[in-house]
């Protein structure tokens, strides 16, 4: 058989074992599966499938990976006719459903099979006129009850049911069980003096959920009374706060419950008989195999998104996996892939992979022995066999469940308990725990954090997993935190202890909370273990509770975790030998320029320098904001104080010796003003040597000078403008210069206004002033080389030095505010003129000049290459090598010795392929430099 035919052959039967779900949302078969499979060089897999596709035999899928499919068994097994021909899209339902937004339902696994009654039921519920039908939702714990429950809730939008802003509310019976008057409370609401407490109205659950759905989860746990008026409302969709006498007050809202229980033996008769559906999910072991198979690879897909690293999984482990299902449904099953995956995690990082590998031996023994408990019988056991495959899963094709979004997305005790025994069990001692787990919760919470929230409107969004009583009680703690920790938290904080705390009161409700010490290799003498001490005693006092001694050192650990909000600037602290001269210094300093991040310590000469170095020591810690500090000394022993209180201290410290108050003002003004990092502020104040005459000359000129910026959406863009313009100015002179920000309408006034006592250097903006002798350059010329020239150009004309001739400052800007948002680990101002460098050098080897954009591209994401180099997490090249320009894989590998070089990193071979692949195009198309000539 040809190699072409053997490909559409292996293609063809892959697809025919495809559930109807995948073949809609992205599924397919990827050039490596069958080059490993058909043992090919990927090379030749991929033009033979560029001539199956010219042919239209195959449809291609694009994304990472790319992926495949037979199109004549696609048409077979959706019972369609495909007229597109040789078709490339994003997935199927792009082409089935061109501009139609897909039903909510397609998304549930198994919706035209084993759950397709269900989802018709759920249909009915919702389109039922006039207002729906209230349903109950009956299935064991994990089934997808609540799942379910969206879905309605999504479809009821789909079908202009419900606005776009209805509410789902979602409430847990169980959450108040043993509280009957509290818990109607909460569901209707109270009015002022309700009861003993009530010392204002509250809206209920019932008044917030109007004109959407609310879900009553567990709600066999509903008392006799709450069930009484829950179907009083039903039937008259009126009720009446706690306090109240009558029913007046009304509310359009469907009830959606759930239960675990038989609705006939754990709820009144005449509740049940006002649903008028019952939903029964089945259990996970009544799905059909290939449903399970795609339950396990969507829980997959969620881990693969939350670890960012590609899984292999062997098929023993998928059978076993699935077989270890005896109870839990979906929700064991989601735990045993997360136990089995956090193994998987460690083992990559010990051994530096860039994958997970989940082989049947990483397995505990309870999940290896679901491989034997697989299938009821033999026919059951051959269709496992044909439908289950090795699987390979990337973070570019995952993405997380419906279902977690109700599911808080940050959880201290699952990612503490699913990795410390695993660590402990590889014999790895405290200290080496102790970091590793701080790290990684340090890492998840960004994680949720920059995928979940936003600082517009992120109060609001947590509000929909948590109770407003948990957060505020979570700022609360926030304030301790920092007076007691001497540290700034930013809300990540807040948000991590809101979620983690309402985790701590649900596992106490349920009495989950064994009180077994997990994990404790966090010393009690340590600030952090004090002060969870000190928010213990807050939780049993504002909830009434008694919190185990666990919960004190994952309260720990969540303190030494949460990165603390870095701010202010770099501290100065001016240290002479003398009885006054550094208050003198700083004294004039401060009168100067105002008060500032800067602290003197005098030195009499008869204080030894011991008690001087005790006393500057105190004086790093006090002042430092998390950017180091900066010590201007005179002399003697002050000069070798540096290392020693880094060493002690931990804090990076800087030290210029001939202090003077020229020098001091300088320090100022670039650590204040110009919020400029200790190392540039270091150097630029080696050769400083005071202020002459050409220095005050200069001044006077620049106090003569202004820019003005103008902007058609108003002051507020023109000052940003403004930011941009000082910056550059800056940059190329080393120099401040006045910029004035103007409305569009004024810009003539202004411009005369100022005329009249200064000299306009020049308008930057959308809009030219009407005196034409006065310099113009427009707003989108300055992001550019010429605007950039431009302004070079003025500076000169105008007696103003220009130290960086050949500097790209705007290029450098843009890239800076960049990587500020995407780098967690690497300092952007420290390795941005590394990343200059290599761009310089990529140019020089390929003879050619890059766009600005690209200069862009290339500088943003070598940086983010560069810092998953740190955290060991590169990616892996997907691509065809071979077809990659050698010239240009050449080129990034002689360029990338500069990070050897620079900053002592090296980037992966699949990292230089992904640059490759971002310059061969450009490369291609860009004449070169002797072509122009």
């Amino acid at each position: 058989m040809k190699r072409i035919d053997r490909i559409l052959e292996y293609i063809a039967e892959q697809t025919g074992r495809m559930a109807e779900e995948d073949l809609r949302h992205g599924g397919g078969i990827t050039v490596a599966e069958i080059a490993d499979h058909e043992d090919m060089l990927r090379n030749n897999v991929s033009k033979e499938l560029n001539e199956l596709l010219r042919a239209d035999h195959i449809i291609k899928i694009k994304g990472r990976p790319v992926k495949f499919l037979h199109k004549e068994t696609v048409e077979y097994i959706l019972r369609i006719k495909l007229k597109e021909k040789q078709i490339e899209a994003q997935s199927l339902d792009e082409i089935l459903r061109p501009g139609e937004q897909v039903d909510p339902f397609r998304s549930l696994i198994g919706f035209k099979d084993s759950m397709r009654n269900q989802v018709e039921q759920g249909k009915a519920a919702i389109l039922y006129p006039p207002r729906g039908l209230h349903t109950l939702i009956v299935g064991q714990t994990g089934v997808g009850k609540t799942l379910f429950a969206k879905l309605m809730y999504n479809y009821g939008k789909h079908m202009k049911r419900f606005s776009d802003d209805s509410p789902f509310i979602v409430f847990n019976c169980a959450d108040y069980y043993n509280n009957p008057q509290l818990l109607l409370s909460h569901i209707f609401g109270h009015v002022k003096g309700a009861f003993t407490g009530a010392d204002s109205e509250k809206k209920g659950l019932v008044e917030k959920a109007d004109g959407g759905i609310l879900f009553l989860d567990e709600i066999h746990r509903l008392p006799p009374e709450g069930q009484e008026m829950i179907f009083y409302f039903m039937d008259t969709h009126t009720y009446n706060k706690l306090g109240e006498s009558e029913r007046n007050r009304s509310a359009n809202v469907l009830l959606v419950a759930a239960t675990t229980e038989d609705p006939a033996s754990s709820m009144l008769k005449t509740f049940i008989r006002r649903i008028p559906i019952t939903i029964n999910i089945p259990p996970f072991q009544e799905r059909t195999p290939a449903e399970q198979f795609q339950i396990l690879k969507h829980l997959l897909e969620s881990e693969g998104l939350r670890v960012n690293k590609p899984i292999r999984v062997e098929p023993e482990v998928v059978k076993a996996l699935i077989g270890s299902v005896t109870y839990g449904n979906i929700g064991q099953l989601k735990s045993n892939i997360q136990l089995v995956c956090a193994t998987g995690f460690l083992n990559s990082i010990r051994e530096i992979r860039e994958e997970l590998i989940l082989d049947f031996k990483l397995l505990p023994g309870n999940i290896r022995e679901g491989l034997f408990n697989l299938g009821k019988n033999r026919r059951e056991i051959e269709e496992f066999g044909a439908i289950v495959s090795p699987l390979y899963i990337t973070p570019e094709g995952s993405h997380l469940l419906e279902e977690d979004v109700l599911e808080p997305p940050f959880n201290l005790y699952k990612l503490i308990e699913d990795k410390i025994s695993l660590l402990k069990d590889e014999g790895l001692d405290d200290s080496y725990i102790n970091r590793f787990i701080t790290t990684d919760v340090n890492i998840h919470i960004k994680s949720f954090y920059n995928r979940f929230y936003n600082l517009k409107g992120s109060r609001e969004r947590i509000l929909k997993i948590v109770d407003n009583e948990i957060l505020e009680f979570s700022d609360e703690v926030k304030e301790l935190v920092e007076r007691e920790l001497d540290r700034k938290y930013s809300e990540r904080f807040v948000y991590a202890f809101s979620l983690h705390l309402s985790a701590f009161l649900k596992r106490i409700r349920e009495k989950k909370y064994g009180g077994k010490l997990v994990y404790d290799p966090v010393d009690e003498h340590d600030e952090e273990y004090r002060v969870a001490l000190t928010i213990k005693d807050m939780i049993e006092y504002r909830f009434g509770i008694d919190v185990p001694g666990a919960e004190i050192t994952y309260v720990a650990i969540l303190l030494k975790s949460v990165e603390e909000e870095r701010q202010g600037n770099v501290g100065i602290i001016v240290a002479t030998h003398g009885n006054s001269t550094a208050s003198s210094i700083v004294g004039v300093v401060n009168s100067l320029l105002g008060s500032s991040n800067i602290c003197a310590v005098d030195m009499p000469l008869d204080v030894s320098p011991k008690e001087i170095l005790e006393i500057i020591v105190d004086k790093v810690k006090g002042i430092d904001c998390g950017r180091g500090v900066l010590m201007l000394v005179d002399m003697g022993s002050l000069l070798s104080f540096e290392a020693i209180i880094m060493e002690r201290v931990g804090v990076k410290v800087k030290t210029i010796d001939m202090v003077s108050t020229p020098l001091t003002l300088e320090a100022v003004r670039k650590a204040s003003i110009l919020d400029m990092e200790l190392e540039d502020i270091h150097r630029s104040l080696k050769d400083f040597r005071g202020y002459n005459n050409m220095e005050a000359s200069l001044t006077a000129i620049l106090d003569n000078k202004v820019i003005i910026t103008v902007c058609s959406s108003g002051k507020g863009a023109a000052v940003k403008v403004k930011e941009f313009v000082e910056k550059i100015v800056y940059d190329l002179t080393e120099k401040k210069i006045t910029v004035i920000p103007a409305k569009i309408r004024e810009l003539d006034k202004v411009v005369k206004e100022f005329q009249a006592k200064q000299s306009v250097l020049a308008v930057i903006g959308v809009k030219r002033p009407s005196d034409h002798s006065v310099p113009f350059i427009p707003l989108e010329l300055l992001i550019d080389a010429r605007g950039q020239e431009l302004l070079r150009e003025l500076l000169v004309h105008h007696e103003l030095p220009v130290t960086q001739a050949n500097q790209n400052v705007v290029i450098k800007g843009l890239c800076e505010d960049s990587l500020k948002e995407f780098l967690t680990y690497l300092n952007p101002h420290k390795i941005l003129g590394t990343l200059m460098k290599f761009v310089e050098e990529l140019e020089r080897e390929l003879r050619t000049d890059f766009e600005y954009a690209m200069k862009v591209q290339i500088t943003i994401h070598t940086a983010q290459a560069l810092e998953r180099m740190v955290i060991h997490d590169g990616l892996v090249y997907r691509g065809e090598t071979g077809i990659l320009d050698s010239h240009v894989l050449n080129a990034v590998n002689r360029a990338c010795s500069i990070f050897a070089d620079g900053i002592n990193l090296t980037l992966t071979e699949d990292e230089k392929y992904y640059i490759c692949e971002i310059l061969s195009d450009v490369y291609k198309m860009t004449p070169l430099k002797e072509q122009r000539v």
